[in-house]
């Protein structure tokens, strides 16, 4: 799509203000993904110059907290390419990080002041997130409303937030926006989830079941383990590196239990409610196409 290219070029402008060789160098080495967020705010508030500079300061607030978050979980790979932290260090990626988040708050301090607190807000939220994300990980988690808090305020508060920050741009009905915004991230974090079970490494562009490696009790191992009668060895393997006998029988307990399927139902579900925030706006064909080669896709 043209217009992402003009996000792109509207990025390397941003970070050019800081006259600094090694930020631009770095800005290259980041590897680009679907600009879901960029996609969502095109579709609703169009393509125009407050549009793009709104879409390059999401990207980079993204791009910032994959950063850490890459450092956080000690990855060395992001979308199939060496991650940052693994082509440079750590530091360097927190310190690009902290870059990327400063430079996206100067311009975004320029905007619409409600875009402003809308995205900004945004951002603590994320940051919390991330910080319970790590949190859960210290034990078996079997609790499905702080799972839904945390993916809600790691993944789905940024795209809620573009959503809505778009519709002010656009002068449409905000909650509405905001709402499918809310539902479409919520849906992607499940789905990534899921994913993460059901694809192979090389499709995924990171290891297959890392998750729960990670210490990460997604969707899946949530009802698996409020299912299965030998919660024993399910808690045996958590947080281990897994031998293909584990990782088949897992596979093979979701499969028994429903847990896998019925998480699938459960992010279709909150797509549809995506669907339903928005069907009755002129520009919603798009947004339900959005929507729908998300949750219709193969698993």
């Amino acid at each position: 799509m043209e217009e992402l290219q003009e996000v792109k070029n509207q990025i390397k402008e941003f970070v050019k203000v800081c006259n600094h060789e090694k930020s631009l160098e770095l800005l290259d080495k980041l590897a680009t993904g679907k600009m879901l967020r960029s996609k969502l705010i095109l579709k609703i508030a169009g393509v125009n110059e407050d549009s793009i500079k709104l879409c390059a300061v999401v990207e980079m607030i993204h791009a910032a907290s994959l950063l850490h978050d890459d450092v956080i979980d000690d990855a060395d790979t992001r979308r199939g390419q060496p991650s940052v932290n693994a082509l440079y260090d750590n530091k360097t990626s927190i310190m690009f990080g902290d870059i990327l988040y400063s430079r996206a708050f100067t311009e975004l301090s320029q905007m619409d002041k409600r875009v402003a607190y809308t995205i900004s807000n945004a951002v603590t939220l994320l940051s919390i997130g991330e910080m319970i994300d790590v949190d859960l990980t210290n034990n078996f988690n079997t609790s499905y409303d702080l799972y839904l808090d945390m993916i809600y305020k790691k993944t789905a508060s940024l795209i809620e937030s573009s959503a809505k920050a778009a519709a002010i741009i656009a002068g449409l009905d905000v909650d509405k926006y905001a709402l499918y915004g809310k539902n479409l991230g919520l849906a992607f974090q499940m789905i990534d989830d899921i994913l993460d079970i059901t694809q192979d490494s090389a499709t995924l562009g990171k290891p297959a079941m890392h998750d729960f490696v990670e210490g990460k009790v997604t969707i899946p191992y949530l009802l698996l383990h409020e299912r299965i009668e030998d919660k024993t060895k399910l808690e045996s393997l958590y947080k281990k590196e897994l031998t293909q006998d584990e990782s088949s029988w897992i596979k093979e307990q979701m499969q028994i239990t429903n847990a896998l399927s019925d998480s699938i139902l459960q992010a279709k579900a909150i797509g549809n409610e995506a669907i339903n925030a928005v069907i009755d706006e002129e520009n919603s064909q798009t947004l339900v196409m959005i929507m729908k080669a998300m949750i219709e896709r193969e698993f």
